[in-house]
């Protein structure tokens, strides 16, 4: 995976790069290609001015968040905790997904061997 950090405004220090890649490389996941992160502040009149967005390319939809907090390192992590139940929610959805096709097939073999019990059933002739 790929980590592109941007810090916008100013220069973000070694130490919250390396902590920035260290939270994203704990997301796991076999689909993710890039994670592009971006670090701003925001007006000073707002005393939660340290913003963290964070897109991660997969691929179909790529999962965005953005979060604020008065340091950096308290929004990225909050951005990655939100990253890896969105992840996990995806998972599952590809998961049931896959078990509702299997119940699919598995109802029409039932069906077609009640049709006609001395016949062999393809699964081919299920899937069509």
């Amino acid at each position: 995976m790929d980590i592109i950090i941007q810090s916008l405004g100013f220069q973000a220090g070694d130490t919250l790069e390396n902590f920035i890649q260290e939270k994203l490389k704990a997301l796991k996941s076999a689909d993710i290609v890039r994670a592009n992160v971006i670090l701003y502040r925001g007006p000073d009149s707002n005393p939660d001015n340290s913003y963290c967005e964070i897109r991660l390319e997969i691929p179909g939809n790529d999962p965005f968040v953005k979060k604020h907090s008065p340091y950096f390192e308290t929004s990225v992590s909050e951005c990655v905790e939100v990253l890896t139940q969105m992840l996990q929610k995806h998972k599952r959805k590809v998961i049931d997904s896959r078990k509702a096709e299997t119940q699919l097939i598995q109802d029409k073999i039932n069906e077609a061997g009640e049709n006609a019990p001395d016949a062999d059933v393809e699964l081919e002739d299920v899937v069509k």
